[in-house]
């Protein structure tokens, strides 16, 4: 419920003005104060984007002698700002560092590296996913990437696209034919 909000803010205040529609976002760390998030949109003309956003609460300033009360959230605004842009056309590699660990952490591949954090292994691969589409959709190249786990980023034919409800449930059905094929009696030759 709370990213579609985000969503929504970020797409009303940063995206919608610049003509420009936000696929995917994740939620990132940053050394600098605020939230912070790498951000993907598309523009009108099918250029897509690659930005970091940052969100700051401000709190205007308490005018003297006002009587009015105003509730904790009214007098907070959100105030998101691009930090830094990158063309999906200038991404020559997506480095995932280590595929057999559980790293939240990538590398982002343009004139120069930049290493992104995200809040989960999860929320990387949902990012690199939704990269991997709008490269083969809007740049018609595939999208080099180094040390992913390529079972999360390209379902099998068996199954679709549908992100990590996909690989929750291969990672069920696995563990089921494990319990089913455990509770098999194993017939003892005498």
């Amino acid at each position: 419920m709370m990213s579609s909000l985000l969503r929504e803010e970020m797409q009303r205040v940063l995206f919608r003005p610049a003509k420009q529609r936000l696929v995917e976002f994740i939620e990132i760390e940053e050394p600098s104060h605020g939230r912070h998030f790498l951000c993907v949109s598309v523009a009108k003309n099918k250029v897509v984007q690659l930005c970091i956003v940052r969100c700051q609460v401000l709190e205007p300033p308490i005018k003297s002698g006002s009587k009015r009360s105003h509730t904790k959230r009214s007098s907070i605004q959100d105030c998101y700002s691009r930090m830094e842009t990158w063309s999906l056309q200038d991404l020559t590699l997506v480095d995932g560092r280590d595929p057999d660990v559980d790293d939240p952490c990538f590398l982002l591949h343009f004139d120069k590296v930049r290493t992104v954090t995200a809040i989960s292994c999860s929320a990387k691969y949902t990012i690199v996913r939704a990269l991997v589409v709008l490269s083969d959709r809007h740049c018609q190249r595939s999208l080099n990437l180094r040390n992913f786990d390529w079972t999360y980023i390209k379902p099998t034919s068996f199954y679709s696209n549908r992100g990590d409800c996909v690989v929750l449930s291969q990672i069920c059905f696995y563990a089921f034919n494990l319990m089913c094929l455990s509770m098999c009696p194993v017939p003892l030759d005498a």
